[in-house]
């Protein structure tokens, strides 16, 4: 097997740091919030031993990659673009677009924009959704009433991140664990919670990670944010109404190439979205399967690697 290649490049403006293994048909592994590359590194070696050239990139504002100050960069035909601009410094004609998380909305708009690159797409955690009839923060305020819901507290540049960076082990333990499927339900993340309550204390720090989660990998996720900051992942969610006011030829769109999906039984996503698990296949008529982990959270493919790599693997030889 070949060996892991720490690689940078320049795309749509900014430098972006990106890790590649293995040779063969392109495969991008668009990763979440609060993440890195490194979320798929059980991954990246098992598809590249598959016979693909895996590429791995730290998206704008994480790791190594350019951390631009506007907030307003950070709008999704930037995020999309940062990935075209990647995989055509490849050179290639084609890749197979994979996102989590976050990076499941950036995988299903370079699919919807740019067709005629991305062949085919696996979303983990957040099921695709054509874009919606209402400004999405006044959606969330409905949402959550007389609460606080996550994304509209991140609205507020310098609020969360001053609590995020304070100590980012302690963050990234907290949100690991506390959105996994691992906590008792008194312990699990709360994407909706009270408005004197502070994001950093919605879940709790376990006394013992779980099996999955190792002191190194928290020691890799937590220096990753020491360095880079936790701004440039949070200005993601800044950008909701700026997506929406920007997409609005998307109405309706449907993700035509052949798709798969997969989520934890346990996955908060899951509550955010109600039924959205059970109507996937409505908005992606090529959906090849679908797979819901049982007992699993939020972060299958680090929770899960096995079934993941055996989906991803499966999908892959699969396509035409």
């Amino acid at each position: 097997m070949s060996e892991l290649k720490h690689q940078f490049v320049t795309s749509n403006g900014i430098l972006m740091h990106y890790v590649e293994e293995g040779s063969g048909p392109l495969v991008v592994l668009c990763h979440g919030w609060p993440e890195s590359w490194y979320s798929y590194r059980h991954q990246i070696p098992a598809l590249a031993a598959a016979g693909y050239r895996v590429v791995a990139p730290d998206q704008r504002g994480y790791g190594q990659t350019d951390k631009p100050e506007a907030i307003e960069s950070y709008n999704i035909l930037n995020l999309t673009a940062d990935i075209v601009g990647l995989v055509n410094s490849l050179r290639v004609q084609s890749a197979v677009v994979v996102g989590h998380d976050w990076g499941a909305p950036v995988a299903w708009h370079c699919a919807l924009l740019r067709p005629d690159i991305f062949r085919a797409i696996a979303l983990l955690s957040v099921p695709y959704f054509p874009r919606g009839q209402g400004r999405p923060t006044e959606m969330m305020k409905a949402m959550a009433g007389d609460n606080n819901f996550y994304q509209l507290y991140f609205q507020e540049p310098g609020r969360v991140e001053k609590e995020l960076d304070e100590d980012p082990r302690r963050t990234m333990a907290m949100m690991l664990y506390s959105a996994s499927g691992d906590p008792a339900p008194n312990e699990m993340w709360k994407h909706v919670f009270p408005k004197n309550m502070r994001f950093i204390d919605t879940g709790v720090v376990p006394k013992k990670l779980p099996a999955w989660l190792t002191e190194a990998d928290l020691d890799f996720f937590a220096g990753e944010f020491k360095r880079a900051g936790f701004r440039g992942g949070v200005n993601w969610y800044r950008n909701s109404d700026r997506n929406w006011e920007l997409t609005p030829f998307l109405d309706g769109a449907k993700l035509r190439q052949p798709t798969v999906f997969a989520a934890g039984e346990k996955d908060v996503v899951g509550k955010m979205i109600p039924g959205g698990y059970e109507q996937v296949s409505m908005f992606m008529p090529k959906l090849k399967k679908k797979l819901i982990i049982p007992g699993a959270g939020h972060w299958i493919q680090q929770e899960c690697p096995k079934e993941i790599n055996e989906l991803l693997i499966e999908f892959l030889q699969n396509l035409d």
